[in-house]
């Protein structure tokens, strides 16, 4: 596995990597290394649950491979800056959520620093025990949430458009996808 240095690099944007990325970086290290990942595995048997869509999920996908196209990163909209690890092969998970007090004391700390530079140095330096908060945890992940599942596609009564994962509602006899269902982010214009 690379160095937080080299991810940091890979990360970097003009030049330079923004803090949450940083943090993002250090908190996906550690969750490989509590769950004892010595890499990312090609068989997808690690799966990723990210609750913040800021720097989060490029962090998280730049060191784990975890990706929402390969169905191995899941984002749970939580607005926090939290993301739980899951071991498919071992069963385990651990869910790492960033400290609120490691970014007072980083203020506080690196007075003499722009804001976005002492978070970024504090999020480098700092033992993992202050950045984040771990808590071992239980994830219930269905067949059909996990990478690879196949499933056969529904079409929606109403609009005809395919519905895939078992994401359809059945009312009646019709079986509709969730946008004619009522459960759509969009309206038509």
């Amino acid at each position: 596995m690379k160095s937080l240095e080299d991810y940091i690099a890979a990360a970097a944007k003009n030049g330079e990597t923004r803090s949450g990325i940083v943090l993002g970086i250090r908190m996906a290290l550690v969750g490989l290394k509590e769950l004892g990942v010595e890499a990312p595995s090609e068989d997808r048997t690690l799966v990723t649950f990210i609750e913040l869509d800021r720097c989060l999920p490029d962090a998280i996908e730049l060191v784990t491979g975890c990706r929402l196209g390969n169905r191995s990163l899941k984002f749970v909209d939580l607005g926090k800056m939290a993301a739980t690890f899951v071991d498919l092969k071992s069963q385990r998970a651990i869910r790492l959520a960033a400290r609120e007090s490691a970014n007072q004391q980083a203020l506080e700390e690196f007075a003499g620093l722009e804001k976005e530079e002492a978070l970024g140095r504090a999020y480098r330096e700092y033992p993992d025990e202050v950045l984040f908060k771990k808590e071992w945890v239980s994830v219930a992940l269905p067949p059909e949430e996990r990478p690879g599942y196949r499933a056969p596609r529904r079409l929606c009564s109403e609009c005809g458009e395919g519905i895939s994962f078992h994401r359809e509602v059945k009312k009646g006899e019709r079986i509709l996808c969730r946008g004619c269902a009522g459960e759509s982010y969009w309206k038509p214009l």
